[in-house]
């Protein structure tokens, strides 16, 4: 039987604001990428979002972004590779304190936004990124887009790596993701995401802007967990996934 990760980005709130659907679409994930204050977050909200994981059952990993709650992380920051590092592993560190007091264990690493758009393609980032992982606990697992530069870093530094594709995104000819700024970056249809995301597990391939497809492997699967309809989303992926045969797990073995 195929088996694939399901994550989503969470925690992407503040604490006197409510926290949009993360208790619900938790029910549908196995992973949880936890922001951690640097694009959206902050101490209260991390904590909040390590128990609700917790409580449920879903793996959890850190989700460190630049250092830009105005721009939501989406902004690209010229930062040298001992900021990146530097960066990384503070945030890393104050999730796992908050996963830690609550007797839980940190699964991977996965960088938001615009840190994780350049890591893809910028060898020196991707390494500096690796290599905080690498610091802090070279058990950790580190989330990278398919076929990008974060990687092969994180294989290169001695990392177990997980292959990351996106239910509700568009691909460029490169394997890269089409840019926000650009009018198809998103895909609107629910249908065509689902049915992106089977053939992505099932046969390693994707269509790109062009109407090509090509080659991609799948570890884990991205759905957004902050749009209009994410929580119908989160369901409708989870029900196709098992109407194809597709097992839905962590890379705990849970769920």
């Amino acid at each position: 039987m195929l088996r694939i990760d399901l994550n989503c980005d969470m925690g992407e709130s503040f604490g006197a604001y409510k926290m949009g659907n993360d208790a619900e679409v938790l029910q549908y994930i196995t992973s949880a990428n936890i922001a951690c204050g640097y694009h959206a977050g902050d101490p209260s909200v991390m904590r909040k979002t390590v128990k609700l994981a917790l409580d449920n059952g879903t793996a959890i990993g850190a989700h460190p972004g630049f250092p830009d709650l105005e721009g939501f992380g989406r902004r690209n920051l010229n930062v040298s590779e001992e900021e990146a590092y530097d960066l990384t592993l503070y945030q890393i560190g104050a999730l796992y304190g908050f996963v830690k007091a609550q007797g839980g264990s940190l699964q991977h690493v996965k960088p938001h936004g615009a840190l994780y758009n350049a890591a893809a393609k910028n060898a020196k980032l991707a390494d500096a990124i690796a290599k905080a992982v690498y610091d802090l606990d070279p058990e950790l697992i580190l989330f990278g887009l398919s076929g990008g530069e974060l990687i092969r870093a994180g294989k290169h530094v001695g990392l177990q790596t997980a292959s990351e594709v996106f239910a509700d995104r568009t691909y460029q000819p490169d394997g890269t993701l089409t840019p926000r700024s650009q009018a198809n970056a998103l895909i609107e249809d629910d249908e065509l995401a689902v049915s992106q995301v089977v053939r992505m597990v099932k046969d390693g391939i994707v269509r790109d802007v062009d109407g090509k497809d090509i080659g991609i492997e799948a570890d884990t699967v991205c759905i957004h967990g902050d749009g209009k309809h994410a929580l119908a989303f989160a369901e409708k992926i989870n029900r196709r996934l098992r109407e194809e045969n597709i097992e839905m797990t962590n890379f705990m073995g849970q769920r």
